[in-house]
């Protein structure tokens, strides 16, 4: 037998070789437990152990969020998802923006705030070159080229419909006036308060009617106002109807004397209960509704 053989042979059956391992009492030397063991077997245990605790570990990784710990485990497809909900949010913020100046100058036509003087005083913006000369991309040169063919179509049918309501020389006193609602007035006309209409309390759920034929030139939500309608009639007329709960007409709609256009409600920061607010303008100017129209 070569002497490689009897190494072999040697590691191999100290591996097999059988120990005892005593478990005492330190005090009275009672043998508590005897267990007998090997290399082999230790070595066994031991890999046995190690395997399990492998495999736990990777089915923890794999099938808990534990996995999202692991740096570069699931980067790319978290990293899509958040460039994506970052230019959600970017597009929102940008619409909010817009939607804010859009508010804020519609609110100034409806309470009637002009800032005189505001274009004399305004400082002159100066751009940089560069702002003179941005290369366009093709597809955003088909999208404004449809977005102004669309604006031209509205224009020309408002226009269109503007056209049936040429201003007449018929006295306002000799118009008929069909009231809006019925009910109670809280609070009439008075310019030095800024109050350019009258506030008519009626019940919860009540239509709001045209007071003559027209067609509808805005139909939003304003912040002070709430849900707000307007209506260009013959004779420069117009008339607004404000605080509504709900707008049942939209821009450009045509309109006939007593058709509901709204129902009454409580929005806006400057109603404090269901009411409705009438504004009648002739020529440019707000006129009481009180001298023309009987709420009662």
């Amino acid at each position: 037998m070569s002497e490689e053989n009897k190494g072999e042979k040697t590691l191999m059956d100290k591996l097999k070789h059988n120990y005892r391992l005593v478990v005492m009492n330190n005090e009275t030397f009672e043998e508590v437990g005897s267990y007998r063991l090997s290399l082999l077997n230790v070595y066994v245990i031991a890999s046995s152990i190690f395997v399990l605790v492998a495999i736990l570990v990777l089915i923890l990784v794999s099938l808990t969020p534990l996995k999202r710990y692991i740096p570069g485990y699931g980067d790319v497809k978290e990293h899509a998802e958040l460039l994506k909900l970052n230019e959600e949010l970017q597009s929102m913020e940008t619409q909010l923006a817009a939607q804010k100046v859009y508010t804020d100058n519609f609110r100034k036509i409806l309470v009637g705030e002009v800032e005189e003087g505001a274009e004399e005083n305004a400082e002159p913006v100066e751009l940089p070159d560069s702002a003179l000369y941005v290369e366009r991309i093709e597809e955003d040169e088909l999208l404004r080229k449809e977005i102004e063919l669309s604006e031209q179509i509205e224009e020309r049918a408002l226009l269109s419909k503007a056209a049936n309501f040429k201003p007449s020389e018929v006295p306002i006193e000799q118009l008929y006036f069909i009231p809006p609602v019925t009910g109670i007035i809280s609070d009439g006309f008075n310019p030095k308060m800024n109050h350019l209409g009258a506030d008519i309390l009626a019940p919860k759920n009540t239509p709001i009617k045209a007071i003559m034929d027209g067609f509808v030139f805005t139909s939003d939500w304003v912040l002070e106002t709430g849900n707000t309608i307007g209506i260009q009639h013959a004779n420069n007329l117009i008339s607004f109807y404000k605080h509504n709960s709900v707008l049942l007409k939209k821009v450009g709609s045509s309109v006939k004397a007593g058709e509901a256009v709204a129902i009454i409600g409580n929005t806006g920061t400057l109603s404090n209960g269901p009411h409705l607010h009438f504004e009648l303008w002739h020529k440019g100017k707000p006129i009481n509704p009180q001298d023309y129209i009987n709420f009662e």
